[in-house]
């Protein structure tokens, strides 16, 4: 199905690669903590919210930029 607006997807299907799915969402960042960045990045992104708000809550949640993509891991 075609959508009209840009969006997010979020998501994993890597059951198995972690111990308990706290750790599987935590490990693939879907858990809440990297799936609220997404959705205010995404508002970012559209001009809804200010960038900073953005970087507030990556720093709010204790989240590493700079941690590798899990997808190359």
């Amino acid at each position: 199905p075609y959508v009209p607006r840009r969006y997010t997807v979020l998501g994993t299907d890597g059951f198995g690669r972690s111990d308990t799915r706290e750790n599987l969402r935590q490990f693939f960042e879907v858990d809440r903590h990297y799936v609220t960045v997404a959705a205010l990045k995404a508002l970012a992104d559209e001009g809804q919210l200010d960038k900073a708000r953005v970087a507030e809550a990556i720093a709010k949640y204790g989240l590493d930029p700079s941690k590798p993509n899990p997808m190359t891991v």
